[in-house]
């Protein structure tokens, strides 16, 4: 099923006299249950296109329709609510919050996605979710004490403990080792077909596009090429 699609994206940023076009008329779909990967050298547009899909930045032109819904002709309230209940994120690095448990981060993101969950409910979801993630063990942990595998773990469950449909991950491993970015690209793997979510993610490591379902590369603003 088709959850995401990116009609004609265009971006164009404009500094003094200097306009810059950044996506010009990007096209593609998305659907659950699959890992789209976009790949590139560095200007050629995929996380911008992720942050536009995102609904963390406006278009110039062109449309993103997200269950059957234009994000575009939103205004920010109804964009801002679909992020914190439809969307999770996770990024190159955890940006835990220091003084929160591994429990506590994932209460607090139930609280942002304003869950109707009561608190014992909550913790019941959160147990379920840290299990997932093999870090249940650690949920009364600090982020200080934590690995920085182990920080990237609790950054997954953060980011799907509300249920999202759509797992948006920036160079979800740009900052871990070999194996632990293996590690962490069969876990997001695992998690997209189990939950049946639709995970997009920008990467420079060529070695986890093995783990994607679909593989988009990007040139100069452009899809230059999509294999499956």
């Amino acid at each position: 099923m088709t959850v995401f699609t990116i009609n004609e994206v265009r971006k164009t940023f404009i500094n003094g006299e200097v306009k810059e076009e950044i996506l010009k008329g990007v096209h593609l779909t998305l659907k659950e249950g699959e890992v789209t990967a976009l790949v590139g050298p560095s200007g050629s547009g995929k996380s911008t296109l992720l942050t536009i899909a995102a609904g963390l930045q406006s278009s110039s032109g062109g449309q993103v329709i997200f269950e059957g819904n234009n994000i575009t002709n939103m205004n920010q309230e109804q964009v801002r609510k679909i992020r914190a209940t439809k969307f999770g994120f996770v990024f190159q690095f955890a940006y835990l919050v220091p003084f929160l448990t591994v429990e506590e981060q994932l209460m607090h993101m139930l609280d942002v996605s304003e869950t109707t969950l009561n608190k014992r409910e909550q913790k019941k979801e959160i147990d379920k979710i840290l299990k997932l993630v093999e870090m249940d063990h650690r949920k009364k942990a600090y982020p200080s004490s934590l690995s920085g595998g182990e920080k990237q773990r609790v950054a997954i469950a953060r980011a799907i403990i509300h249920k999202p449909k759509v797992l948006f991950a920036d160079e979800p491993t740009a900052s871990l080792d070999s194996k632990r970015s293996k590690d962490m690209m069969t876990l997001i793997r695992h998690l997209t077909k189990s939950l049946n979510l639709t995970t997009l993610m920008v990467t420079h490591d060529e070695e986890m596009l093995v783990f994607a379902d679909h593989i988009i590369k990007m040139n100069d603003g452009r899809i230059s090429q999509s294999t499956v």
